[in-house]
């Protein structure tokens, strides 16, 4: 049991004027566009009069767009058998407001086109196409959306016959999963689930594939390298950590913690007691933090989720340094590499140098 609700308007009107010229390109015909969200309610059971007032509030945060009337409608939702970070944290919220019938919220975007006549399969593609980030969403039929709420059962864990097949098991299961295992990665855990004498599920395989990936360890910045065929004494890492002993003056902390902190001045800072759990302003150091994230979404590739991923994370290392830092002001800038893709040169791509 599932409620569609009207929403908002989703697009800027810069978003949208951009939008437009890249549908153009595909669909000349086209006269002008909306976009509203459309908020996806699934239900254990069906609403009170109060309980549907109250979700009616929490999902009332902005006027929606005009409506066209006789449109082609496209609706796009967060790609399906995933839950979106807007999902997570509305269906929290409507918990936390008594509403225990909802099971889910989800948030879909419907566009609606103002054209002559009815688009063909070819083009209702191509423009879906310019719709939506195939990584993180789907294009949907405009009637059907119970797709989304479809309950898979968790697929049991399967074990990779390494002891039978050999390493060519392991081989197998590291494409298959998409584990981006390297050669010595694999002979580690050849040799270590033998030494067991058992064999590795596919469970505890991903889990060594994230907690060792390059992400989380940064094998590449912490390995041996060579310039012209002569090996270098430091790493990549500890030319970085380098500048730190060179100039240590001002740094609090650094390499230890989730994001590191240089000294600030004293200021009086709005704080709660602790014990009488009253606020009011005491003088204290208001030191600095600073961070730098990596995450594995290349901007060009995502840009909206991409750059969630990096902001989300300062966020979180920053609050979660020394016994919890109290932020109260940021700033934020995004550097990312190019994609250098073959055949593939973006128009923002200028060689640099470096």
């Amino acid at each position: 049991m599932y409620l569609r609700l009207p929403g908002p308007a989703a697009l800027s009107e810069f978003r949208k004027q951009r939008l437009l010229l890249s549908l153009h390109a595909v669909l000349p015909s086209l006269q002008d566009l909306e976009a509203r969200y459309e908020h996806l309610v699934e239900l254990d059971r069906p609403l009170s009069a109060e309980e549907r007032r109250v979700l009616d509030r929490i999902l009332d945060y902005g006027p929606a767009p005009p409506d066209f009337g006789d449109a082609e409608y496209f609706v796009v939702t967060p790609r399906l058998g995933t839950l979106s970070p807007w999902s997570s944290k509305a269906s929290e919220i409507a918990r936390r407001c008594g509403l225990s019938a909802v099971a889910r919220i989800e948030r879909a975007v419907v566009y609606e086109l103002a054209v002559h006549d009815t688009l063909t399969p070819e083009q209702r593609n191509a423009v879906a196409q310019r719709l939506h980030d195939r990584m993180t969403q789907t294009v949907l039929a405009e009637q059907d959306v119970t797709p989304l709420f479809v309950h898979n059962e968790p697929a049991p864990a399967e074990v990779i016959p390494l002891r039978a097949m050999g390493r060519a098991a392991l081989d197998a299961a590291n494409q298959s999963l998409g584990l981006a295992l390297s050669v010595d990665e694999l002979d580690y855990l050849e040799l270590s689930f033998r030494e067991l004498g058992r064999d590795p599920s596919n469970v505890e395989l991903m889990m060594f594939a994230q907690a060792n990936s390059e992400h989380c360890r940064h094998k590449i910045f912490n390995a041996g390298w060579s310039i012209d065929g002569e090996a270098r004494a430091e790493t990549l890492f500890g030319m970085i950590r380098h500048t730190k002993d060179a100039n240590p003056e001002g740094i609090i902390s650094a390499y230890h913690d989730n994001a590191a902190i240089v000294e600030g001045f004293v200021t009086e800072v709005f704080l709660r007691d602790p014990d009488s759990g009253a606020y009011g302003y005491r003088k204290e150091p208001a030191h600095l933090i600073m961070k730098v994230e990596t995450h594995n979404h290349p901007t060009a590739i995502s840009p909206h989720p991409g750059a969630a991923t990096g902001s989300g994370g300062e966020i979180r290392d920053e609050g979660a340094t020394g016994r919890g830092s109290q932020t109260k002001a940021g700033l934020t800038g995004f550097s990312v590499s190019h994609l250098r893709i073959p055949g593939f040169v973006q128009p923002w791509e200028t060689d640099y140098g470096k």
